[in-house]
């Protein structure tokens, strides 16, 4: 793993949350809905189309964001789980397919490599 790699954390979509296990990363993604008992996981779709759970942050009260669509950053538990640190509200309009090129994009190792040469 590069010095980078351990500084940052990633855009990802679904795809490649079992590569980031136990990194930080960011989730572009929509929320489905949540854990109706708890309160305290929801479920969302990556730009990518996958499913992934959320678990919130504990604060006492339940997290209910005003927006549609979020950035979640948090630990990834698994190839399907991510335990929040923080999330960004990115409003109730985005074009995921837009998101989603742009995840891509910046983990092609072609473009990485031009981004940062000097």
């Amino acid at each position: 793993m590069s010095a980078l790699e351990r500084e940052i954390s990633p855009r990802v979509n679904a795809e490649m949350l079992p590569k980031w296990i136990g990194k930080t990363v960011r989730l572009t993604c929509k929320l489905l809905n949540f854990d109706s008992e708890s309160e305290r996981s929801f479920r969302v779709e990556a730009s990518d189309g996958g499913q992934v759970v959320i678990q919130a942050i504990n604060t006492g009260e339940p997290f209910r964001p005003d927006d549609i669509y979020l950035e979640v950053i948090g630990k990834v538990i698994d190839a399907t789980t991510i335990s929040m640190l923080g999330c960004i509200g990115m409003g109730n309009e985005l074009d995921m397919k837009l998101v989603n090129d742009t995840v891509i994009l910046i983990h092609d190792p072609r473009f990485f490599g031009k981004m940062f040469s000097y």
